[in-house]
């Protein structure tokens, strides 16, 4: 290998890590795969809100069940399908609807849906209104969700439950980790359920893993019940 002098001033040094050249040359080059879109071609059809709506839009329902109510709410997303068969065509959310039996919340509802579809066929980037829905927290209190993660608000689901339909249809891209990061988080896992393991009598206990303590009944059975701390042994419940 032959030297090389260096003519310029040394301002600044960084170390590059072994796999992050491969990684930075292979996404530029699905980069320069990419079709190039011209804005100025009269053909391209772009989302505006006088684009007239078609006979027929392709759709997605969600289920969103909350321990908060006892009647589950439907979301359903229509989207349109601009430059059909061209290097320029792609999907967009049009409109959404959310129907429910539970008529409580009917006013809000019909607003939310209003704007939001108005946000929709406004074009440009709506991806902004994810992390606005998923920021409002319900002064209630939020709810745990199956699965362990934790919802502050209904209209904060319903901003998961957006952000996941704009991940499908390519607007947004799903969150990844490296592999060195998966496993790191897969070795603590097993260490930490290796650590949590019991040989007592308390490893075949009828009550959920992770159940609190009773106060009434001494009893490892209190749980999270629709948002209130109930015992399943003797039923004392915070909320009466």
């Amino acid at each position: 290998m032959s030297a090389r002098k260096i003519e310029k001033k040394i301002t600044k040094v960084r170390v590059v890590k072994p796999g992050e050249k491969e990684k930075a040359e292979a996404e530029a080059a699905a980069k320069a795969k990419e079709p190039v879109v011209d804005a100025r071609s009269p053909n391209v059809i772009w989302m505006h809100e006088k684009l007239e709506r078609p006979e027929e839009l392709i759709g997605s329902t969600y289920k969103i069940k909350t321990p908060v109510s006892d009647h589950a709410m439907y979301v359903t997303i229509n989207d349109i399908l601009l430059n059909e068969g061209t290097v320029h065509e792609s999907r967009r959310p049009f409109e959404i609807f959310i129907n429910s039996k539970n008529l409580d919340h009917y006013q809000w509802i019909v607003a939310l849906t209003r704007i939001i579809s108005a946000v929709f066929r406004k074009g440009g980037d709506v991806t902004f209104m994810v992390e606005e829905l998923k920021a409002v927290f319900d002064p209630r209190g939020g709810y745990w969700q199956a699965g362990g993660k934790f919802m502050p608000s209904i209209i904060a689901e319903l901003g998961h439950v957006i952000e996941k339909h704009m991940q499908k249809i390519g607007l947004l891209r799903k969150p990844e980790m490296d592999e060195h990061r998966l496993k790191l988080i897969e070795d603590k896992r097993r260490e930490y359920e290796a650590q949590q393991k019991q040989q007592d009598a308390f490893a075949k206990a009828d009550y959920p893993q992770g159940a609190q303590l009773c106060l009434k009944c001494s009893t490892a059975a209190v749980v999270m019940m629709d948002g209130c701390m109930t015992c399943l042994n003797c039923g004392d419940s915070k909320c009466g």
